[in-house]
């Protein structure tokens, strides 16, 4: 078993990795979870991924990440770190690793009024129709999201199976322009696969929930010198932010309280949002910065997008 060809399964004993559905309709969302045991499945290709997660549908204390234990020894009852947490000292749990499968999620997609919720392989045409030229042939494996069914739009994660193994900042940058979350391809953020629980009075409203969209085994991905950000020629005006923002950074990266974080760092968005430099650059290492101090990659990056919104910006 390769890295590349694996996935890791983290078990929370005793927590609810999955959203419940009450009976006026209510969604819950998950329960919280700090610790977890840290397990890797061999996976060989999008046919063995697609059985994978119709196991993991039933097991509703799992979900996955993209990356991959740091020490074989440490593997019960941890935390999800990428970095040193400089609060309790707690060491990485994590690595980033290159993977050869891939997971799309798609929401607040409009759907056709032709198209049934239920109908999940139209459905998903739709979405899949978003993506990238190397995406259009390619097989899937669809999971409908908790919300598909119960919320309008098109709620979907799609699975496909990658010609190469690709890290997340290459994926962060090919799919740059597409309608997905992005966060989920950082190596320690969750990917929930659990089947949403309904309670009595409530019902399902899709018959299934994981289908297959027929095509090519593996979606062609570009080498790697297309999927990374290009030099700016010497001819061209660059705006540095690393070095303007030095004193924010260091800001978000010393907030040792907890509550403290989401606050620091939105202060700082809000003053690169006045500023006139490189705001994607700056949201960047802001973003890196937050995820030092403990902050998960998702909760960062939403926290910076909706500061430059307030401040004015659109980086």
């Amino acid at each position: 078993m390769t890295d590349a060809e694996s996935v890791t399964i983290l078990r929370a004993k005793g927590r609810r990795l999955a959203k419940t559905i009450a009976a006026d309709g209510t969604i819950i969302g998950f329960a919280e979870a700090k610790r977890f045991d840290l397990f890797e499945r061999p996976v060989a290709n999008l046919e063995a991924l697609a059985r994978l997660l119709r196991q993991l549908e039933q097991r509703c204390d799992c979900c996955i990440v993209r990356g991959k234990p740091a020490h074989p020894e440490r593997v019960k009852n941890v935390r999800r770190l990428l970095y040193p947490d400089r609060e309790t000292g707690d060491q990485p749990t994590l690595v980033e690793v290159p993977r050869r499968w891939l997971a799309l999620d798609i929401d607040h997609l409009a759907r056709p009024d032709c198209i049934d919720p239920a109908d999940l392989l139209g459905c998903a045409v739709v979405a899949i129709r978003k993506l990238p030229l190397e995406f259009q042939k390619a097989a899937f494996s669809v999971q409908a999201t908790a919300s598909h069914g119960l919320k309008p739009g098109i709620r979907l994660r799609l699975w496909a199976w990658l010609s190469r193994p690709v890290v997340g900042a290459e994926l962060k940058y090919w799919l740059r322009r597409v309608p997905v979350d992005r966060s989920i391809f950082g190596a320690a953020q969750v990917i929930y696969t659990a089947a949403p629980i309904f309670l009595p009075g409530s019902f399902d409203p899709l018959p299934s929930r994981i289908d297959v969209v027929p095509g090519a085994e593996s979606v062609s991905v570009p080498p790697p010198a297309r999927l990374k950000p290009r030099e700016r020629s010497l001819g061209q005006p660059h705006r540095q932010a690393h070095g303007n923002i030095s004193g924010l950074i260091r800001t978000v990266e010393t907030a040792t309280v907890a509550a403290n974080r989401n606050n620091a760092l939105y202060w700082a968005a809000c003053r690169v949002a006045e500023m006139d430099i490189d705001r994607v650059a700056a949201a960047r290492d802001l973003e890196q910065a937050a995820i030092r101090a403990g902050l998960s990659e998702k909760e960062a990056a939403a926290t910076v997008r909706s500061a430059l919104r307030q401040g004015g910006g659109h980086g």
